[in-house]
């Protein structure tokens, strides 16, 4: 395998840097210093340069959504599974009459699996961790911690403002 070659497959291996590199904004000798390439610094750093001019160009679009959330969200089990908001495998979650420990976050509209990509690194910015996630037919639905939940409506709406393009 080609040095060019081993340093794109090495460089895929970490999708921020990927990111980076289309979005221009990479140290390449401090990148080729990070991948674990067996070449000349200076020669990897060559190697990502053409590789980033290649990429296609770092966008994003801002979707259009309403974004709620919804309070008192509990775990259900199969029998109550038919009124649940978002069920995956066996984890079901419902509204709770206001006893649930969850909140929800909805946005409905534009939303498909790369609006929810970009809503879970938004949460994981904010140290928020979702306890279950989903997108469908328009919807997308992420389930967190009760006090999370109006610093998760915010990182969601932020996340939809910008959700990157291919």
């Amino acid at each position: 395998m080609s040095l060019a070659a081993e340093t794109r497959r090495t460089a895929e291996e970490h999708p921020f840097l990927v990111t980076a590199l289309r979005a221009g904004i990479v140290n390449y000798t401090a990148a080729a210093r990070f991948l674990e390439v067996d070449g000349e610094t200076d020669a990897i750093a060559t190697a990502l340069r053409r590789y980033a001019e290649e990429l296609s160009a770092y966008e994003t679009d801002s979707r259009d959504v309403r974004v709620r959330m919804e309070s008192g969200i509990g775990s259900v089990d199969g029998d109550a599974e038919s009124e649940a908001l978002l069920a995956v495998g066996e984890a079901a979650f419902a509204p709770d009459g206001g006893d649930g420990d969850h909140t929800a976050i909805v946005a409905v509209g534009a939303v498909d699996a790369a609006a929810l990509a970009a809503v879970l690194r938004r949460l994981s910015l904010e140290e928020i961790a979702p306890i279950a996630a989903g997108v469908g037919e328009g919807s997308l639905l992420v389930v967190v911690d009760r006090l999370a939940g109006a610093n998760a409506l915010r990182a969601v709406e932020d996340a939809l403002a910008a959700v990157p393009t291919e």
